[in-house]
């Protein structure tokens, strides 16, 4: 029987604290603001759902990230967005690369979308691809955790995070013209960003614009680019630890930019919209990441700065999308009737100095069709069509992975019915997914997934939820075809044409309790892998690498997750909110094995202050070491991250501005994520402090 996770007691802790706090607060805590009453919550629509309902009536783990928050927490990549949420991680690979890791699981379990659609970028090919999508111009940022293969395919077994950023308008702005604009500077690596984003109404039409731009030098650390045992495995060997990069993580600054153009028709049933954007990045992948440094035995003048002959690999990324939605109201059966088509050209070069390594390209096309019911007996549900095309291309020294189409078509349905206090939703999904290489046989694999979820309000300021899934994933081409060297997970990989469709059996139960002055949640889950695909290092080597091939073995993961934010006081002093927070994940083969890049466990707190015009806030968490892991793989230390920042806000007109000073990693420590392949060869930033100037009108 597997032992319980080491935050396990603090769990059930708070699962107990929850209620007992509330009815200590109803049985003797009273003042003028009378808390006392359920707290009314701020209405928070997740748009990842077809039928687009509150947070509070899912039954699903979903959480979203907006407003203030969202602004506090904006990072150069969605991982790092999103990484103070619980249940999530960010696995970097670099300052230009972060992807989300929900409850252990990443890449092509992971769906990253941009308004509902596919990211249709190539950054589940390899981890030091990055995502086309900017997190800067987010409205707000929706994690939807668990299995969301029902909504959005076998890529989402793991979970999905939607970046909603109103590039194809939704709805009228309902003024003549709303916006708001932002620019920062940060010390950590001399970088400035700088974004702007204009809305009109014009009419029936509503027109959008935005751009953005990043500039950023090289990261700075606070101490050694290569890890304590990296280093000592390399004086070992006979290297001089002056020749280490210490200070500043060599060959990390980046330049990212890109805009967008949209327009939508709104009439008095129907509304039609178009929008073009772009997407460009040109970032470095710190040394050792691409290739193994290359020393003379005498150690002469032929090292560099740092003593090293490094090959320097900088990735230029190009993406151009274009997107058409539109709807009709009121037709007969159906209270909606939506659709959307995407299309992105994507390219991305790697270039090794001066000269052209590899080259990606990829050319996706996605359509997706949902029909919402009107009530029927008290059922509310959708049902929709969703297809997909890719063309893939690698050419070059990385093109470990053969030209391949996939293709990829969908059925899907989810209905629901509140009896009472409660409520049940139930959804199916069955998809046709074919990879066809470039030489060989195809790969046809069909995938179904079905769910059952209860919510049970036994009180107005309490809810128990339970969610029951069986999702599929099809094997990538990635699995399925690779066959040469990559170097970006310093191996060579091999894959399998026979991999068979992955199964996922998964049980969550969650409670939630938003009462007075407390708001907790908490949630433990279960799920149980058939034929989970990964790459397993088989111990020998080829082309002077480590051969590792993707293979299949049942798979556990259980977790827990846990967050309770309290109003501490509202008076004289101001408004005083305090937040806590702790996840942790245990994922291991059946066989007793484990996992490789599992996310440690972690703990972490925000105080937050507001008065007048003024807010203010300063939080720590501690990531837990990572010592559980799987064959050849390293482990990682803990550390403490602290971090802080202060608002003045002020209006000018219709115009609301705000200058803000925030400090991340104020404590300088060295951390490295676990999630990360780059773990011993590049640490996170160090101390960063950022000052900007944000606008909305």
């Amino acid at each position: 029987m597997p032992r319980l996770p080491r935050f396990a007691p603090l769990a059930l802790a708070l699962a107990t604290a929850l209620p007992a706090l509330a009815l200590a607060q109803e049985a003797g805590q009273r003042d003028e603001h009378d808390h006392d009453q359920p707290r009314t919550l701020d209405v928070v629509e997740v748009t990842a759902s077809p039928l687009r309902q509150g947070i509070e009536d899912l039954a699903r783990p979903v959480d979203v990230l907006t407003g203030e928050e969202l602004d506090g927490r904006k990072s150069g990549t969605l991982g790092e967005t999103l990484e103070r949420q619980a249940g999530v991680q960010s696995a970097s690979f670099g300052a230009g690369v972060g992807r989300p890791v929900i409850r252990g699981l990443e890449g092509a379990r992971v769906q990253v979308l941009a308004n509902g659609g596919s990211a249709l970028d190539v950054s589940t090919v390899s981890a030091d691809h990055a995502i086309g999508i900017e997190p800067f111009l987010a409205d707000q940022i929706e994690v939807l955790k668990g299995p969301a293969s029902l909504l959005y395919g076998s890529g989402a077994i793991g979970g999905a995070v939607n970046v909603v950023d109103g590039r194809v308008p939704t709805a009228q702005v309902g003024r003549t013209v709303a916006g708001r604009a932002e620019l920062r500077h940060g010390s950590v690596d001399d970088g400035t960003v700088g974004m702007a984003r204009v809305d009109a109404d014009a009419g029936a039409l509503t027109l959008h614009a935005d751009l953005f731009r990043r500039d950023s030098g090289d990261v700075r650390i606070p101490g050694y680019a290569f890890s304590p045992a990296l280093i000592a495995e390399e004086i070992e060997e006979g290297e001089d630890p002056d020749h280490f990069a210490r200070g500043r993580l060599p060959n990390s600054a980046l330049t990212t930019e890109g805009g967008a153009l949209g327009a939508s028709w709104f009439g008095e049933r129907t509304w039609f919209g178009m929008a073009a954007s772009t997407y460009r990045s040109d970032y470095g992948i710190p040394p050792g990441a691409h290739a193994h440094e290359e020393h003379d035995d005498d150690h002469d003048d032929d090292h560099d700065e740092h003593g090293e002959e490094e090959e320097i690999v900088r990735l230029d990324l190009r993406q151009d999308r274009f997107e058409a939605r539109g709807g009709i109201r009121d037709v007969g059966a159906f209270a909606e009737l939506n659709w959307r088509v995407q299309r992105s050209l994507y390219e991305h070069t790697e270039l090794e100095g001066d000269e052209v390594g590899t080259v990606f390209n990829n050319t996706g096309t996605e359509a997706r069709f949902e029909a919402v019911q009107r009530e029927f007996k008290g059922w509310r549900g959708a049902f929709g069509l969703q297809m997909s095309h890719r063309d893939f291309e690698a050419v070059g020294d990385e093109a470990f992975v053969p030209p391949s189409v996939t293709r990829d078509l969908g059925l899907f349905a989810l209905q629901e019915k509140d009896f009472g206090q409660f409520k049940l939703e139930l959804g199916a999904r069955h998809e046709r997914v074919s990879v066809s290489p470039d030489s060989g046989a195809d790969a046809d694999r069909n995938a179904t997934s079905l769910a059952a979820g209860g919510l049970w309000r036994f009180s107005e300021s309490a809810h128990l939820s339970l969610n029951l899934n069986r999702a599929e994933r099809a094997p990538t081409a990635e699995e399925l075809f690779s066959d040469g060297a990559h170097v970006a997970t310093q191996s060579y990989e091999l894959g399998d044409a026979s991999l068979d469709t992955e199964v996922a059996l998964g049980t969550e139960l969650g409670l939630h309790l938003h009462h007075g002055r407390f708001d907790g949640k908490i949630s433990v889950y279960r799920t149980a892998f058939q034929d989970f695909i990964y790459l397993a290092d088989t111990g020998l080597e080829q082309d002077d690498l480590p051969l590792r091939a993707w293979t299949q073995a049942d798979a556990t993961f259980t977790g827990w997750e846990a967050e309770l934010g309290v109003e501490l006081a509202d008076n004289a002093s101001g408004l005083w909110n305090l937040r806590v927070f702790a996840d942790q994940v245990d994922a291991r083969l059946d066989d007793g094995g484990r996992l490789p890049r599992i996310a440690p466990g972690r703990v972490g707190a925000d105080l937050d202050w507001q008065r007048g015009a003024w807010r203010a806030r300063i939080g720590a968490v501690r990531v837990q070491a990572q010592d559980e892991v799987a064959q050849f793989e390293s482990a990682t230390d803990g550390y403490t991250l602290v971090d802080a920042g202060i608002a003045y806000h002020w209006d000018v007109g219709m115009a609301g501005w705000e200058a803000f000073l925030e400090g991340r990693n104020l404590g300088d420590r060295e951390a490295r994520a676990h999630t990360s392949y780059l773990k011993d060869y590049a640490p996170l930033p160090g101390r960063n402090v950022m000052a900007g100037l944000r606008v909305s009108f």
